[in-house]
């Protein structure tokens, strides 16, 4: 896997806030060179119902300071509002400053969802990197020079970067973790509730390795395209690499696709992703946490995998005390009795169901103090 921060891009470079100035004052003039040349980045947009943010979005296209060849690839998802109107007219500005835009889209009743809608955005571009951006997110001037320059030395990865979270006090400890992952546990951290350990509007790779690893998954709302395209990506061997620098304002909002995906959905995915990549390398392994997320863990597990659980480990003298989880659903006889331990008389390898940056910091003390090796001895999986 590689380094992580990629340090400052050169001086001549500055930072442009969203929105600050006309998109004509602000916009990056590039000579269009040979016009059968195919575009080196392909800027990928699903659109449905963006009007409310497709302006920002599109300047800050307009608005990066990469020199080379570029396109917007754009696919209109059965929008109904005036987000078309938009494209059309952001298309012409864009054009007029050297960036082609390619715009595709359907007009039936209903959307076929974000996977589908990336997928042809993706057919349709003919870039040799492909650069991910929500029409609900703005771009920083510097996204795509710098993620290019990773990509390049990183092929076979997927390319993040730290965001700014808009508003700034929403999802505050989702944001922390996305930004302060160190480079290995990009990797390691993968089975988290949090998803991808880069999120998928940062995403930028070659469109090389991603026709090796998608598509997208293409059930439409509900089904988490994003979290199944990263797994497979890892199952093929790719890396995780993230530019330290915020590239990407990621905005939370009620109406955002990422709310149509139940919980219930991400757990399946990850449990059956935690069985596929780890526990089959040991031989038996202790869940941190006797109570309810602990618990569900073990119910979760095939048969097999429940086998190897030889303990639960926690902190609650209460559950220390009753000394053994039954697990009174189970069809064998007897039925199952894993021990509860306190952590310190447990042996790893743990599946640490505790929730990360939640206890004043009590519980990552604890950990660090077994001086343990996160992918080795243990796995977060809350």
């Amino acid at each position: 896997m590689g380094r992580a921060g990629l340090g400052p891009p050169p001086r001549a470079a500055r930072a442009v806030a969203p929105g600050e100035g006309r998109p004509e004052e602000r916009a990056v003039m590039r000579p269009r060179g040979d016009p059968a040349a195919a575009p080196h980045v392909s800027i990928i947009l699903p659109v449905h119902n963006a009007e409310r943010w497709l302006h920002e979005c599109l300047r800050s296209v307009l608005q990066q300071d990469f020199a080379g060849p570029m396109e917007l690839s754009v696919f209109n998802d059965a929008s109904k509002d005036q987000s078309l109107r938009i494209l059309e007219e952001w298309k012409a500005k864009l054009e007029d400053s050297g960036i082609p835009v390619v715009i595709g889209g359907h007009e039936s009743p209903y959307p076929r969802g974000v996977g589908y809608s990336k997928n042809q955005a993706i057919a349709q571009s003919s870039g040799s990197y492909l650069c991910f951006l929500d029409s609900d997110d703005v771009m920083m001037p510097q996204r795509v020079r710098l993620q290019l320059d990773a990509a390049t030395r990183h092929p076979t990865s997927i390319i993040g970067c730290q965001v700014r979270r808009e508003p700034p006090d929403s999802t505050e400890r989702y944001t922390r973790w996305i930004n302060q992952l160190a480079p290995e546990q990009l990797l390691t951290q993968v089975f988290t509730s949090h998803g991808p350990t880069v999120v998928m509007p940062t995403w930028f790779c070659s469109r090389t390795w991603f026709s090796h690893v998608g598509p997208f998954d293409e059930g439409g709302q509900g089904v988490p395209e994003d979290l199944l395209l990263f797994y497979n990506h890892l199952r093929k061997g790719g890396g995780v690499v993230r530019v330290d620098r915020s590239l990407v304002l990621y905005r939370y909002h009620p109406d955002a696709a990422t709310h149509s995906v139940l919980e219930t959905t991400i757990w399946t995915h990850r449990v059956r992703f935690l069985e596929e990549r780890v526990l089959p390398h040991w031989a038996a392994f202790t869940i941190w946490n006797a109570g309810r997320q602990g618990r569900r863990l073990y119910r979760s597990l095939s048969a097999g995998a429940r086998r190897k659980v030889v303990a639960f480990c926690d902190v609650d003298e209460n559950k220390i005390r009753k000394g053994f989880y039954c697990y009174e659903d189970s069809k064998e006889t007897p039925k199952p009795r894993v021990p509860i331990l306190h952590f310190r008389a447990a042996r790893p390898p743990f599946v640490i169901c505790v929730k990360l940056d939640l206890t004043g910091g009590e519980f990552e003390a604890n950990l660090r103090s077994l001086n343990l090796q996160e992918g080795r001895d243990f796995l977060h999986f809350s």
